[in-house]
């Protein structure tokens, strides 16, 4: 059997049009009829998302064979455009669950704050939960299905895409590092005031500065948060081996499912 009709007879069984795989494959109507009258072939990038999306190898594609093969022998191939597009949806979720921690950790300030007016910082410090709760929940709810397969599948990439994104990480790196070093900082500083306090060594000298500490560790607890979600989403991509049994066991997957379930 050919190229040709093995795709007319996946299509077929899959019960598609000619017009709905020619949307799946991001080409024409008449790409598609070409190909299944044997008048043409697709491009390895077309080939490799023919095979994702029938759930077949490209093993059993390309040779002369009846025998089907999972796709998941080699595993799911990524395209440049789906990945830039999971990067940029990255930068969008990493802001809301970090922005989700810094709304839960400030929710302190009204107490230290006001503590003369316990109806004031009680609705304060509720608002300000709540509002931690939104973002972090919108992120899970918000995260869209096409880019899940990412989380659960060992990926193939272009190589020479690959090599553009680890180009654009090592790039980054410095400025990665600099931002998580000073996040820690940040939440080290804000932290040791509460701890100097706790064992008596300050004697209430940093207790005005409560405040101050508070905002430190939840700007810091914010970069170290946004900064190390994206790191690891180029690392996703540029070392999908490294983390495909770390997703399966992951705890944000394991969140995420409670919540949507």
């Amino acid at each position: 059997m050919s190229f040709s009709e093995k795709l007319l007879q996946l299509r077929k069984e899959k019960g598609f049009s000619q017009e709905a795989l020619a949307e799946k494959l991001s080409t024409t109507r008449q790409a598609v009829s070409k190909w299944e009258n044997g008048q043409g072939f697709p491009e390895t990038e077309k080939l490799l998302m023919i095979g994702n999306i029938f759930e077949v190898s490209i093993d059993y594609l390309l040779k002369e064979s009846e025998v089907k093969g999972g796709v998941e022998e080699r595993g799911y191939y990524v395209s440049q455009e789906m990945a830039e597009g999971y990067l940029s949806h990255q930068q969008k979720s990493t802001n809301r669950i970090a922005s989700g921690v810094c709304l839960l950790i400030m929710a302190c300030l009204p107490y230290l704050m006001l503590p003369q007016e316990p109806v004031v910082y009680s609705i304060l410090m509720i608002m300000l939960a709540a509002g931690g709760v939104i973002a972090f929940v919108s992120a899970i709810l918000k995260d869209e299905e096409r880019y899940q397969v990412l989380e659960k599948e060992a990926l193939m990439l272009d190589q020479g895409y690959v090599k553009q994104l680890t180009e654009r990480l090592n790039r980054l790196k410095n400025r990665y590092t600099a931002l998580i070093i000073m996040g820690s900082g940040m939440v080290a500083v804000g932290g040791m005031a509460f701890l100097l306090e706790k064992k008596g060594i300050s004697e209430g000298a940093l207790v005005p500065y409560y405040p101050v500490c508070i905002v430190l560790s939840a700007l810091g607890a914010y970069v170290i948060i946004r900064t190390s979600m994206l790191w690891t989403s180029y690392s996703l991509l540029i070392n999908n081996e490294k983390h495909t049994s770390q997703r399966d066991n992951g705890f944000w997957r394991k969140i995420r499912k409670k919540i949507i379930d």
